[in-house]
């Protein structure tokens, strides 16, 4: 069976990482409950890798940020659609997905992604 992933990139300032990670543990609560297979945020921390980009870089990061790289993983395309829309019409997410104090969406890089290798 091939999954769906959803992969997230974003910019974030040390003062807000303790409130994004309280919200990070909803969301991934909420995208849980609708159906997502697996949800991981994680917090950069080996980032500058000599002759390699720059996941800072990536993220378009001022100074004194760091980044969070997170994946949501579905059973397939289909699901995620539908389990996006579930999670967008959740009160619990509703409000904090209009809050952004504590990193600029606009900067943050998504996408979708078919599955190419996995190893369990």
């Amino acid at each position: 069976m091939t999954h769906y992933v959803d992969g997230f990139l974003l910019p974030i300032a040390p003062e807000h990482i303790v409130e994004y990670q309280k919200v990070a543990n909803l969301a991934g609560a909420v995208w849980k409950e609708h159906g997502a297979i697996a949800y991981w945020e994680c917090l950069g921390d080996d980032l500058d890798i000599p002759d390699m980009v720059s996941f800072k870089k990536s993220a378009g990061c001022k100074d004194n940020e760091t980044v969070v790289l997170a994946w949501i993983v579905y059973p397939s395309r289909a699901a995620r659609d539908e389990i996006n829309s579930a999670v967008m019409a959740d009160p619990r997410l509703k409000d904090m997905c209009q809050n952004d104090s504590l990193f600029d969406y606009r900067r943050m890089a998504y996408g979708g992604f078919k599955e190419l290798v996995r190893h369990d």
